[in-house]
């Protein structure tokens, strides 16, 4: 009976002991990111590259500062798609160079869904990775935007172009986060570009709904990437934030997006802003990270960027005492409204005043 008695506390040893052991390796599996569950063939970002660090962007009550507390208005231009300037011949450093001719302190790269399943992640991530070096070199912070259009909830989109699901979604900022990790020139994580329920077309969603859905998102990309800086975009394609009054963002180190194109308000201008998403700058940073318009009579003209040609001077003295951070669309000759005529870099009319205004407005970042 003694033997058998010991020969029992022997085996519960044994498995206890396997159990325990077992679980200290699946944390410690967990904790190491070479560990078996992270296995992929794609190298990770060498940060090697980056000879210098820009500083540090942070979020400090309504603004953006540095870790010296100095207080940053962003004005930049958004680029086309890495997949349209690969094709176009325009994936050069020569390319983003033109944008610091222009007195950009930050570049908005869109990024469709389409896009990064047509290159697939390993080739998609190349071209960002390119990107992130040029910009640290040259001294513009990036936003990173999932460049689609629709109702994320239902999983219905505007076309084909913008088609994507939570899942893919969510994949693509835990494996951008994760990559830009301690990259601080990779500033801001746009999480959805325009989400709009299309007056019913695209089902429904509410405010509780995206909320959700994008604490989950900020969830993701901030257990990955800490210092990471997400972007929350409204209803009615980015434009209102009307909710966030109410019920705002719970999560650390966001800011709010606005999409104000021209033909999106009638008269008075300012006070309508003010009610459709301006309030919010009292309390948190606003980044309008689409703006822009056009003539009717200009190429590509379409509802909501047409306009008599007084819009760019009312939106950014708008800005200016607002304290809002913006980004003109878009640095390309064919996608309207164009702020350049051709790849002669000519600017066209709203490329000349967002020109003026950065060369004039920024300064270097310290």
């Amino acid at each position: 009976m003694k033997i058998l008695i010991q020969q029992h506390v022997k085996i519960w040893l044994v498995i206890t002991f396997g159990i325990f052991t077992l679980n200290c390796f699946a944390d410690n599996a967990w904790d190491n990111t070479d560990g078996w569950w992270n296995q992929t063939d794609i190298l990770a970002f060498d940060s090697k590259q980056i000879k210098k660090q820009m500083p540090l962007i942070k979020v400090k009550r309504n603004q953006f500062v540095t870790e010296s507390g100095h207080e940053i208005i962003f004005r930049g231009v958004n680029v086309s798609d890495p997949d349209k300037m690969q094709r176009d011949k325009r994936l050069t450093k020569e390319h983003f160079g033109e944008l610091k001719k222009w007195g950009v302190n930050v570049v908005r790269i869109p990024i469709h869904p389409s896009a990064w399943r047509k290159h697939g992640k390993k080739n998609y991530l190349q071209m960002l990775d390119d990107i992130v070096v040029w910009s640290n070199e040259l001294e513009i912070y990036v936003i990173l935007d999932w460049h689609s259009i629709g109702n994320l909830k239902s999983e219905m989109f505007q076309n084909a172009s913008y088609y994507t699901t939570r899942g893919e979604t969510f994949d693509f900022w835990r494996t951008v986060s994760a990559r830009y990790n301690g990259i601080n020139v990779v500033a801001f994580y746009e999480l959805y570009n325009e989400p709009t329920v299309f007056n019913g077309r695209l089902g429904v969603a509410s405010w509780a709904d995206w909320k959700a859905i994008n604490e989950e998102m900020i969830t993701i990309v901030q257990a990955h990437n800490p210092h990471a800086i997400c972007l929350v975009a409204g209803f009615n394609w980015a434009f209102e934030l009307k909710s966030v009054a109410s019920d705002p963002i719970e999560k650390e180190n966001i800011a709010y997006v606005s999409h104000p194109y021209p033909m999106k308000v009638k008269p008075p201008y300012e006070k309508n802003w003010d009610k459709a998403f301006g309030y919010v700058a009292k309390k948190y940073p606003v980044f309008a990270t689409e703006i822009g318009y056009q003539l009717a009579t200009d190429k590509g003209a379409h509802i909501p960027v047409i306009d008599d040609g007084s819009y760019g001077k009312r939106i950014t003295d708008y800005f200016d005492k607002r304290k809002i951070s913006w980004v003109a669309w878009v640095f390309d000759p064919d996608w309207s409204p164009q702020l350049i005529k051709d790849w002669s870099y000519e600017p066209t009319m709203q490329g000349q005043h967002f020109r003026d205004v950065m060369l004039k407005e920024n300064h270097p970042i310290q």
